[in-house]
């Protein structure tokens, strides 16, 4: 229990850096220029951290629940199973929406579809490595 803990805090910071990195840099400016026109002007920050640390306890909490359904003999493996798993839900399907609901740039879908892959992967990693269900 403690130590599901202490990954989830981790991976719910980590979330945190890796979205302001993803995010923030320069390209990530330049091809999010798209949604100026809808975007907020400025953020929370409070909101931001606490969403991540939620999200880090049950991304966690859905590894260790789906560990034994994972492809994979070994924790690492089953990690990447997992980014890959939680890649396609969270980030394919988000931006085939997009593409579909909206004027955005193929390019800006793709940057969001490749970072979002190394984030999960990054994620998926550090649970496989860390995260092991008790019997």
């Amino acid at each position: 229990m403690i130590g599901y803990i202490i990954v989830s805090l981790a991976s719910g910071i980590l979330f945190g850096i890796l979205d302001g990195v993803i995010n923030a840099n320069p390209l990530a400016q330049r091809l999010y220029k798209v949604f100026k026109p809808i975007a907020k002007t400025s953020i929370n920050p409070v909101s931001g951290i606490v969403i991540d640390l939620v999200f880090g306890f049950i991304m966690a909490g859905v590894f260790l629940l789906l560990y034994t359904s994972l492809p994979g003999a070994t924790g690492f493996v089953k990690g990447v199973s997992f980014a890959f798993l939680v890649w396609f839900f969270r980030v394919v399907m988000y931006a085939a929406s997009q593409w579909v609901m909206f004027n955005v740039p193929v390019k800006t879908l793709l940057y969001s579809i490749v970072a979002g892959l190394g984030e999960m992967l990054i994620l998926g990693v550090l649970y496989g490595l860390t995260l092991k269900p008790t019997v």
